[in-house]
């Protein structure tokens, strides 16, 4: 009797499996190119936001000097943070399909590996997210008390 390891050695793509894969990897591209149109998006607004915040501040008495780089580096970091999750996306679609046309094990593998990759960062950034809320509203809910 085989133990579960040896058998997920033996583990085989049917044609169906590839199809889908192959699906999957020119979908995962798509998304991958409309992150990185918007990345670029961020930092043009990045630029401008300086400028932009910086004469609302003017017209608005009530609204920060500085509001202006506030949002330009509050800009350029998410365009920094989201630049991983699509950068490992794209690499999972561009290896998926070298490993389909050419049938390298290795390539499928390192597909999976940047797909990983994806799904880790999403899930760390969701934890942080949460953790962030609930803080949010730990803080709100004391000093909506005192």
């Amino acid at each position: 009797m085989q133990s579960p390891i040896t058998q997920l050695e033996e583990l085989t793509i049917t044609s169906a499996s590839k199809r889908f894969l192959k699906e999957t990897a020119k979908w995962a591209f798509f998304l991958s190119i409309i992150g990185f149109i918007l990345i670029f998006l961020m930092l043009i607004f990045a630029i401008f936001a300086n400028t932009i915040f910086g004469m609302a501040a003017q017209m608005q008495p009530g609204m920060p000097d500085n509001i202006g780089m506030i949002m330009t580096v509050t800009y350029l970091v998410l365009a920094v943070v989201y630049f991983f999750p699509v950068y490992y996306l794209m690499q999972f679609a561009n290896k998926m399909k070298k490993a389909i046309a050419t049938k390298n094990d290795e390539t499928l593998a390192k597909s999976f590996e940047m797909l990983k990759s994806h799904y880790k960062f999403l899930g760390v950034f969701t934890i942080i997210t949460i953790s962030l809320y609930v803080l949010l509203i730990i803080f709100s809910a004391i000093g909506g008390l005192v």
